[in-house]
């Protein structure tokens, strides 16, 4: 076993009472033979014991922050953290700053809201301890957190994929010529690693777009590096990943560290230094492809080739064809009139129906048949696509919901 394993068992048990009656009586000196964790029993865990389950290594006096995930899909999952831990993560942000490029000269305008969910919280502070110039936005309008990059000159932004497109539309609408930023930091959906969405971006801003992942129940977790764009590098100073055969319920045994291959697999994480808070063997949900080639970079970390490709529960099944919304971002994406798109899955008769509404700027009569020929084209099933008027779909700050099942 990883010694660093070892390390992490010996100093959570048996006082993280989850773990304790999850490993109770299995060999803890073989990691494969000890069972994945789920978001459900998470939950479950706070539902039964509540405010926060059974879920912390430490008294409760030794934590000071609280952060929570949406809670889009059920009940919000909270999650603590001592001052170690937070520190720990700030430093795995220190991590993807240093290997994308940001120096203590550089000002950063995170365009998120701040709330209660993780997003950038540690990214902020860690530029911030840096010596970087720090700009929150949270709350304010595209307008104001225009004027305040501008104002500013902010050379680094950090937001969602979705939302750098809005304000780099709004900018062009506001004849504002979006010069200086260099980098753009994007997470919270897969667009980062889309081709069509990132290009878009990068040509918006004419800045070089780096997708980043984490999760609030796990922390900052991979980021893309400069000299091998389209993936993402896991931070395993401080995580251990593993990819599992992507099924519901893959037995242990189909677990696979440090994989070679290029298989389609679900990640598997734990956290190495969040030891008040900390996830084992964590089913991310999220869908990758490990590179097996040697990254440029030099660096030896797991790359996942994509990024993250899709979600486990995110796959649409229509008329026997099987395609995640990544795939269909991309085709649509492609096509430099979008300006937002919105797809409704109909599954009220025996054979589901796909609706794609698209919003276009300067758009031809026919643009819904050509993107509606495209996905055909490209994904080998037919959507009905139509247009609809400017300002009909709604924005999105946060991660984008554009997928709607009636």
């Amino acid at each position: 076993m990883d010694p660093r394993l070892a390390n992490l068992l010996s100093e959570i048990l048996p006082t993280h009472r989850f773990y304790a009656k999850k490993f109770a009586g299995l060999p803890l000196d073989d990691w494969t033979k000890l069972p994945f964790t789920t978001k459900e029993e998470l939950l479950a865990s706070q539902a039964e014991h509540p405010p926060y389950g059974e879920l912390l290594t430490y008294p409760l006096e030794r934590y000071t922050r609280l952060h929570q995930t949406s809670g889009t899909k059920g009940s919000p999952l909270r999650w603590l953290d001592t001052p170690e831990s937070w520190q720990r993560m700030l430093g795995s942000w220190r991590t993807m700053f240093a290997m994308i490029g940001v120096t203590p000269a550089d000002r950063l305008l995170f365009a998120f809201s701040f709330g209660p969910f993780l997003g950038f919280w540690t990214a902020f502070e860690a530029a911030s301890g840096m010596g970087c110039m720090c700009l929150a936005t949270g709350g304010l309008s595209s307008g104001a957190r225009l004027r305040m990059l501008l104002e500013n000159r902010a050379t680094v932004v950090l937001c969602t994929p979705t939302y750098a497109l809005h304000l780099a539309q709004f900018a062009q609408e506001q004849g504002v010529r979006l010069d200086g930023v260099h980098s753009v930091i994007v997470a919270g959906e897969p667009g980062g690693s889309v081709p069509a969405t990132r290009a878009r971006i990068e040509e918006a801003w004419r800045a070089r777009v780096f997708d980043h992942s984490g999760m609030t129940e796990i922390g900052p977790l991979a980021i893309e590096c400069r000299e091998n764009p389209g993936g993402l590098h896991i931070l395993e100073d401080d995580y251990y990943a593993e990819v599992i055969q992507s099924t519901p319920h893959a037995p242990r045994e189909d677990s696979v560290t440090r994989s070679v291959t290029a298989t389609l697999g679900e990640l598997v994480i734990t956290n190495l230094g969040r030891l008040g808070s900390p996830l084992l063997r964590y089913r991310t949900g999220d869908l990758v492809r490990v590179d097996p080639r040697p990254c440029p970079c030099g660096r030896p970390w797991m790359r996942l080739d994509g990024g993250i490709l899709g979600r486990t529960d995110d796959m649409i099944a229509l008329r026997g064809n099987n395609v995640y919304p990544s795939a269909l971002e991309n085709v649509i994406r492609g096509f430099a009139e979008v300006v937002e798109f919105r797809i409704t899955i109909d599954r009220s008769t025996a054979l589901a129906q796909m609706r794609i509404e698209i919003e276009a700027a300067n758009a031809g009569p026919d643009l819904a048949t050509r993107i509606g020929d495209a996905i055909r084209d490209e994904l080998m099933f037919r959507a009905d696509v139509t247009l609809v008027p400017p300002g009909t779909l709604p924005r999105f700050e946060m991660k984008a919901r554009r997928i709607h099942m009636q």
